[in-house]
């Protein structure tokens, strides 16, 4: 790592104030240079330390180079540690000064210390400078024969350093076939594993461009170097087993003999103390018995134990790996883990993460020889102090009760629940309740019951609020109080703020109505013209269906909203059964802490198709002079790809939400009966239906209280808006506003025959919106899509409209997006923008 920059600071006694003290230290360093007088190692390492020091806080210590190098002669282990320490720390942004080590470092790899000779190489192999690779090759060579076994283990890893610096240097000096000869020769284990750990690293990289580093790789892979490895596994440190383990995973046994030749190999490491041992050998089982079915459950039963030993012994870091897998093996096998449920009780001390996952545990454990016992102790939990835990536990009661057949105790815990006098509490069992209606709706008079005593102004979280509207709409006619509850909830529409919360409601005022229409009727008029004028798409565009279908056939209307509906039998899985076996190959990775496949966690995402006003800082843009449009507002060439590319998508778009042929009733939260003529544009035409034919639109209005007797006298229209002809505006501003506000409007605008004749250039449509007070800042494209980028002032005050017009020409449309700083004038600015779009071409 290159040393940082020096900061300035205050001088202290531990601190030098400048560089004379770096002088001093280095004229020090060359008196003692040579020098063999007694004492002199220690005043070496006195200084070195020094050195040291003054590099690690960010003081450019590297003028004393050549000193520090001189001083390294002495067989002083310490003083070698920190010399290499010094070099290596400098060498990676200095090459010439790493050429000043080689001489000294070659030497020292061949010292008659083995300590300093692996010392010596590994600070050598890992200068990691192009030019000097040829100097690695001979020291490397000499350390892979070293009687020493420390050196030979350095000299294997200097060999993948050496590959990865210079790989036809590593290739050309034989050096795989050496390390090939390690592996199955030497006496030391280490040195072994670090053999096979190269090897695999430099062959699968080599494997792709040669067929014979492919047959290299194929030998590892058989049966004589795996039973090799195999029988002198108790020798290898934990890291080296599961690098054997792993190795031993890939191996395709040639019948079930030689499965069981391994297992039997592999039998006492299941007892290793280590859980990555015990993990590997266990993805060394399961993968060895996937086509032998009952050996396969008979292997989870034996790993069962060590396991579950791992989880108590364990720190709370290696309980939430272990439990990841055992979590993974409960959902492929429950019925074997079934009997072990209380190993799964979360302990008062454990973390959160710990006690989530096992709160997931018990849910996949639970059949119905244990599920009274595991619902007696959730509901322990539901109390607990740790808010996030006692929901999860809550909803565990509930995904117990939805896969279990009989829920008659665990309808009374969550019924229990709902009386408890906590919101989160409350909240959560309203949700499962209703998933329990869903499935079980015999069940609908008991909870009925007490969901009818829960006042909805209690209930504030959204999902909780939404499941509560549910259960007010499809029970109505048990829950005498529905339709007023409802009525206080549509009244209070402005206050609520989550759309899920305002699509329930629309949808259960449909279903009161059907079943209690007197006293729902205003309810609905109501709701459907809050709907109408919401600013949520998704709830506009419910209201407006819902506000249709009414219109066509109130019968059809019903079978369509409140059908008879059949009990849920099975609830969506988060994770399909593929993404679950993908998981379980990639066993003993972090692909089962995390609960996906490793390809979403380690592949960069594509990224889609961007909207090309977010990238409006590629645009070349300009301001515009006084008297002529600049010519200079045109896009590069690669960005007219993008733009053209995203005018051909955008062309073939719908109209927008805002861009509806049909305008909505306007709604006012003091009275929500409107003109019955606002209403009536709603109404669309559709075909004759034999038996079926539409309602009239004026008597749903009259019926749903959304008309009048007589249209109320038009409000005086608001002042035409007025736009700065001189407006002027920075390009950096320009586009900082772009990236900060919201799109306040997007609507397609048709272009007249005579504005598309014109269009030939983006110039021409410039000019003629500069003359209607409107400026623009950027264009581009050629025909027939053109892009455009308008900005535009009031006249009274600073107000800004920002304006993104993609223009076909072929099909004569153009796409609009604006916004503003005052969201309150976009729709007249838009009236603006469309009249001066409009008289484009006109002579």
């Amino acid at each position: 790592m290159a040393p940082p920059a020096q900061s300035q600071r205050s001088s202290s006694p531990s601190q030098p104030s400048g560089k004379g003290e770096v002088a001093d230290v280095k004229s020090q360093l060359r008196n003692l240079a040579g020098s063999r007088a007694p004492g002199v190692d220690d005043s070496k390492r006195e200084l070195f330390k020094k050195v040291i020091s003054y590099m690690t806080i960010g003081i450019d210590v590297s003028s004393v180079f050549g000193e520090m190098v001189m001083c390294s002669a002495t067989s002083d282990i310490v003083l070698k540690k920190m010399c290499y320490l010094y070099v290596g720390n400098y060498a990676k942004v200095n090459p010439d000064l790493a050429l000043l080590t080689i001489n000294f470092l070659q030497r020292d790899c061949k010292d008659a210390d083995p300590m300093i000779r692996g010392l010596a190489l590994r600070s050598l192999c890992s200068l990691r400078v192009a030019n000097l690779v040829e100097y690695l090759v001979g020291p490397l060579g000499a350390g892979l024969k070293d009687n020493n076994s420390y050196v030979r283990m350095i000299a294997v890893m200097g060999v993948l350093k050496l590959y990865h610096i210079s790989a036809s240097t590593c290739v050309d000096a034989d050096f795989p076939a050496m390390l090939k000869h390690l592996l199955l020769n030497d006496r030391d284990t280490q040195v072994v594993a670090n053999c096979l750990s190269a090897l695999q690293e430099i062959w699968s990289l080599e494997g792709s461009t040669s067929e014979e580093v492919s047959r290299e790789r194929e030998i590892l892979l058989s049966k004589p170097v795996i039973y090799y490895l195999l029988n002198r596994i108790r020798e290898f440190s934990e890291w080296a087993q599961c690098l054997v383990l792993e190795l031993v995973g890939k191996y395709v046994p040639a019948d079930s003999n030689e499965i069981f030749d391994v297992m039997n190999l592999l039998e006492d490491r299941l007892q290793h103390a280590n859980g990555a041992v015990v993990l590997a050998t266990t993805k060394v089982f399961l993968q060895l018995t996937l086509s032998m079915t009952d050996v396969h459950q008979q292997v989870y039963e034996r790993i069962k134990a060590p396991l579950l030993t791992l989880v108590s012994s364990g720190s709370p870091e290696q309980s939430y790996a272990v439990l990841s897998h055992l979590h993974l093996l409960v959902t492929r096998a429950p019925f074997i883990f079934s009997s072990d449920y209380k190993h799964f009780y979360c302990q008062y001390n454990e973390p959160s993460y710990v006690k989530k996952l096992k709160l997931e545990m018990l849910t996949a454990v639970a059949n119905e020889s244990n599920t009274y016992e595991i619902v007696t102790e959730l509901c322990e939990y539901a109390a607990n102090v740790d808010i996030p835990i006692a929901r999860e536990s809550i909803r565990a009661v509930g995904k117990i009760a939805l896969q279990q057949y009989d829920v008659n105790a665990i309808v009374d815990r969550l019924l229990q629940f709902l009386e408890m006098e906590k919101d989160y509490v409350t909240a959560e069992a309203l949700v499962l309740v209703k998933d329990l209606l869903r499935k079980y709706p015999q069940w609908s008079h008991d909870c009925i019951a007490v969901v009818g005593n829960i006042s909805s102004k209690n209930v504030q979280e959204p999902k909780a609020k939404a499941a509560l509207i549910w259960m007010l709409g499809e029970y109505s006619q048990e829950m005498h109080d529905a339709p007023y509850i409802l009525e206080s909830l549509i009244e209070n529409w402005e206050d609520e703020h989550s759309a899920e919360v305002r699509l329930h409601l629309l949808t259960a005022v449909m279903k009161c109505f059907f079943k209690r229409p007197p006293e729902t009727q205003k309810s609905l008029g109501a709701a459907l013209a809050a709907g109408l004028a919401d600013f949520h798409q998704d709830v506009h565009d419910r209201a407006l269906f819902y506000y249709r279908l009414l219109q066509y056939n109130i019968s059809t209307a019903e079978q369509v909203v409140n059908p008879p509906k059949q009990a849920v039998s099975v609830f969506a899985d988060t994770h399909s059964s593929e993404i679950k076996d993908r998981i379980f190959d990639e066993f003993n990775s972090l692909s089962v802490v995390y609960q996906q496949p490793s390809y979403m966690f380690t592949y960069k995402e594509h990224r889609g198709p961007f909207e090309f006003s977010d990238e409006i800082g590629n645009l070349s843009i300009g301001t515009e002079s006084a008297d002529t449009v600049a010519q200079a507002h045109r896009v590069e060439a690669n960005d007219k790809d993008l733009l053209l590319s995203t005018s051909e998508k955008e062309e073939t778009r719908g109209l927008n939400n805002n861009s509806s042929a049909y305008s909505a009733p306007s709604y006012d939260a003091s009275s929500v009966s409107v003109p019955t003529s606002q209403m009536t544009e709603l109404a669309i035409s559709n075909p004759s239906v034999p038996g079926n034919a539409p309602q009239s639109g004026f008597a749903i209005d009259d019926l749903l209280g959304l008309g009048l007797p007589a249209a109320p006298a038009p409000a005086p229209s608001p002042p035409p808006l007025k736009l700065n002809p001189k407006a002027v505006l920075d390009p950096t501003t320009f586009q900082q506003k772009w990236r900060q506000l919201p799109i306040s409007l997007s609507q397609e605008y048709s272009i007249t025959p005579e504005g598309v004749a014109a269009l030939t250039t983006p110039q021409a449509l410039l000019r003629h919106m500069q003359g209607q007070a409107i400026h623009c800042i950027a264009s581009g494209g050629q025909s027939p899509n053109f892009k455009f980028f308008f900005f535009a002032q009031k006249a009274e005050e600073s107000s800004t409209f920002l304006v993104e017009c993609i223009v076909n020409t072929s099909s004569a449309k153009a796409q609009i997006k604006i916004k503003a700083d005052d969201q309150s004038a976009t729709q007249p600015f838009s009236s603006v923008f469309q009249s001066a779009l409009s008289k484009f071409g006109m002579p």
